[in-house]
């Protein structure tokens, strides 16, 4: 996890000047050496390496930093009332040195939670995180954990979800040798492992109720019993659990033991989902961008209005995580531009041309105005007529010069070669209309 301190415990005055020091270090080295071995010139590109990708933090981590503190756009009505209350309760947390990964703006559901995260994390009391999935609840625990005073700990996650029943206690509190089929040595349990730390149990809605019935025991009496073992292990583990469920009406319903949860949720806090927190999209467009780039070893890919329109409007039913994989697809997929061509094919805009358009909004059986199928599609209609009707008027201005055309909108010219084709626009046309009118004044 990249957390971000936004102090700068390391300022980057002295990150730099540390860098040049290494810089120099190598210079010298290759300087005044009679002669490198293979050896020392594999341990200098090593060197250089390890350079490169300092620099590389640094500089995305001011980039990232240079892209929070933009201010978003906001009405002119609200500019004296909600926001800047919001903008001050994010402020609070920075200039109290609450750690956190940074990535998000004036939502107050989620400045709430993290102000909740800032109380919780110094003590050891339990916290149980819930939220759609792909919100960040793994993430929000590791903030707590960096927060707290087992920061320097271990840091355990746990899948409930994904260990299978048969072997959830042995995954848990670990098994003696021969306690079972395959126990071929002694083995210690994802508790023992984060002894003094902090266990992170996801999907515990997922744990069947055997498993509830032990980690209830766990949580009351400090103590695990290896499977195959009669000895009582003392555990010093603070518990972060973490749900996309509602424990409490699966609690009513039998599914869940209510004193587990009402043992897990001591601290209780809820992330908003993505769509409910709109304003921190083009953050995380710039932090996974950056983050896309390092990891494909190429620069952060832009992206068309059109497609920033379509991503900043999508619903994102999986959340910051389907936001990550999307950028990251369109910056393994694209080239220096990427485009709605290069999003998944099931959630991307279908092409609408005018005829479309006015078929959609058509009249209806009465003679009155149709309603569209959907509003999204309405959207879609409307994108797709403004942008058809944009490149028209580009293409009279221009002459019918597609090559002027795209130096003037910064575009790259086989893209709008392709918008063209995808309208069905001939640039010729254009050209044709522009000499007639230049003979017709000339008359």
């Amino acid at each position: 996890m990249k957390l971000f301190d936004p102090l700068g415990t390391g300022s980057s005055t002295v990150s730099y000047a540390g860098l040049i020091e290494k810089i120099e270090i190598l210079r010298s080295t290759l300087r005044w050496a009679p002669k490198l071995e293979r050896a020392d010139i594999e341990k200098l590109l090593g060197q250089a390496n390890t350079l490169r990708d300092e620099v590389m933090q640094l500089s995305r981590k001011e980039r990232f930093v240079a892209a929070a503190e933009v201010e978003p756009p906001m009405p002119a009505d609200a500019a004296a009332a909600a926001v800047p209350t919001a903008r001050m309760r994010r402020q609070a947390l920075i200039d109290r040195s609450f750690v956190f990964e940074g990535t998000f703006g004036d939502n107050p559901k989620l400045l709430a939670a993290l102000e909740i995260a800032e109380k919780a994390a110094p003590t050891d009391l339990p916290v149980l995180i819930d939220g759609e999935s792909g919100t960040g609840k793994e993430l929000m625990a590791k903030v707590i954990h960096a927060n707290g005073s087992r920061a320097d700990k271990p840091f355990v996650s746990v899948n409930c979800g994904a260990i299978p029943e048969n072997l959830l206690e042995s995954e848990l509190f670990g098994h003696k040798r021969g306690a079972f089929t395959g126990a071929s040595s002694d083995r210690k349990g994802k508790f023992e492992s984060a002894h003094l730390g902090t266990i992170f149990l996801d999907e515990i809605g997922e744990l069947p109720l055997i498993g509830q019935v032990k980690l209830l025991r766990v949580l009351e009496a400090h103590e695990i019993q290896r499977v195959g073992s009669d000895e009582r292990i003392a555990v010093d583990t603070r518990i972060v659990a973490a749900t996309n469920r509602n424990l409490r009406r699966m609690s009513e319903e039998g599914q869940f033991r209510e004193d587990l949860f009402y043992r897990l949720g001591v601290i209780h806090l809820t992330l908003p989902a993505l769509r409910e927190r709109r304003d921190e999209i083009p953050l995380l467009f710039s932090y996974f961008g950056d983050e896309a780039a390092e990891a494909l070893k190429r620069r952060p890919i832009k992206m068309t209005p059109k497609l920033r329109e379509f991503l900043l409007n999508y619903a994102y039913p999986g959340n910051i995580r389907e936001l990550r994989n999307l950028i990251y697809r369109l910056s393994c997929l694209a080239g220096d531009v990427a485009d709605i061509e290069h999003l998944p094919e099931d959630i991307r805009p279908q092409p609408a041309t005018a005829g479309r358009f006015g078929a959609e909004l058509g009249n209806g059986v009465d003679g009155t105005a149709a309603m569209p199928i959907s509003l999204a599609e309405a959207k879609r209609a409307a994108s797709d007529e403004a942008e058809r009707t944009f490149l028209e008027r580009g293409l009279q201005e221009t002459g019918g010069t597609v090559a002027e055309l795209a130096r003037r909108c910064e575009m790259n010219r086989s893209h709008l070669q392709m918008l063209l084709k995808k309208h069905g626009i001939r640039s010729k046309d254009f050209r044709h209309r522009d000499d007639a009118g230049r003979a017709k004044d000339g008359k």
